[in-house]
């Protein structure tokens, strides 16, 4: 060993004691820049915080919404709740049994731990099941539909837009009843029943290269009452679409032969978006429609309107439905 020491090796070993590591130093960059990512994503998302509580859901416009909204809040803290507890505890092994420094003995070995691998299999049931719940329970009740609702409207998906059915007393004369007629045969009996007396109806029939006057927005417009609940009988006429009004926070499918339905009361005024959420062919993107809610006496204007413009009547629903679809629903009246 030379007296000054020159052929000793220079600078300082990575892992020294009371050294900082080299190795360290990638590591940092790479959470930097981490968040510095994660700083990015969320000031380029444009939410604030009147958006967090309905973690990106639009705002709901029927009385029947807020359910959906609760759900979807509901699972966002159940898997909230998970990633705190999992990421919890990669990180407490991360820190607390990382190999140190100064001892190189391999820790103990434990073959398996049957408290924690019954708790990891038994947590996700009961996570599972309390969200099957919740979801069953709101499921039947968003699909409930009552015998006389105060409207109804038989929404017409075809390729590539969407019709409308007014099934409405417009004059006010049971003897114009047209209820009966070959238009509306897809629609099967057991759902006649919620037609109101009289009801010669109006139509609207859309094409993909209409507009809103209002708004601008393509496609037809549904016109809605406020604060009257609304029947929805959904029908197509040729292969399977998806009636879709996004404040309304749920769609359901409108199959060729089988015939769906569900109601909403609207209770904010104003004109929203809607599509088709089914991948139907070539124009799918140009299935779009609009969505008017407006007063009771606005909205029976509208039907009175339709019928000055001849539009009365009633376009027709659909295929028919048949076979097995047909018996059984002949079978549950």
């Amino acid at each position: 060993m030379s007296p000054n020491g020159s052929d000793l090796p220079h600078g300082r070993p990575s892992g020294a004691l009371g050294g900082t590591p080299t190795s360290r130093r990638p590591m940092r960059r790479k959470l930097q820049q981490a968040l510095a990512a994660g700083l990015v994503l969320a000031t380029a998302s444009g939410c604030t915080y009147k958006d967090f509580p309905r973690l990106g859901m639009p705002t709901p416009v029927t009385d029947e919404a807020p359910r959906i909204l609760s759900l979807w809040q509901g699972s966002w803290a159940a898997a909230l709740a998970v990633g705190v507890l999992v990421w919890g505890l990669i990180l407490w092994s991360i820190f607390f049994h990382r190999r140190s420094r100064t001892k190189v003995e391999v820790p103990a070995q434990t073959r398996y731990n049957m408290p924690i691998e019954a708790l990891y299999t038994v947590v996700p049931i009961i996570i599972i099941s309390v969200l099957f719940y919740f979801t069953a329970r709101d499921e039947s009740k968003l699909l409930e539909t009552s015998d006389k609702p105060d409207h109804v409207i038989n929404v017409v998906g075809y390729q590539w837009s969407w019709g409308f059915n007014y099934i409405e007393d417009v004059d006010g004369r049971a003897a114009t009843d047209k209820t009966g007629d070959k238009e509306l045969d897809a629609i099967p009996s057991r759902m006649r029943s919620t037609f109101p007396k009289g009801a010669e109806g109006v139509f609207e029939s859309g094409t993909p290269g209409e507009r809103n006057p209002q708004t601008n927005d393509p496609g037809p417009t549904l016109w809605l009452p406020k604060g009257e609940k609304v029947q929805f009988i959904l029908t197509s006429r040729d292969v399977i679409h998806s009636f879709w009004v996004v404040p309304f926070l749920m769609k359901q499918d409108v199959i060729p032969g089988h015939v769906n339905r569900f109601e909403v009361t609207p209770n904010k005024e104003g004109t929203y978006k809607g599509k088709c959420a089914e991948l139907c062919g070539v124009d799918h993107s140009r299935m779009l429609f609009n969505v008017k809610i407006v007063s009771p006496e606005r909205y029976q204007k509208h039907l009175e309107d339709l019928a000055k413009k001849g539009q009365n009547g009633y376009i027709p629903a659909g295929t028919a439905t048949t076979g097995d679809a047909k018996n059984a629903e002949t079978n549950n009246p």
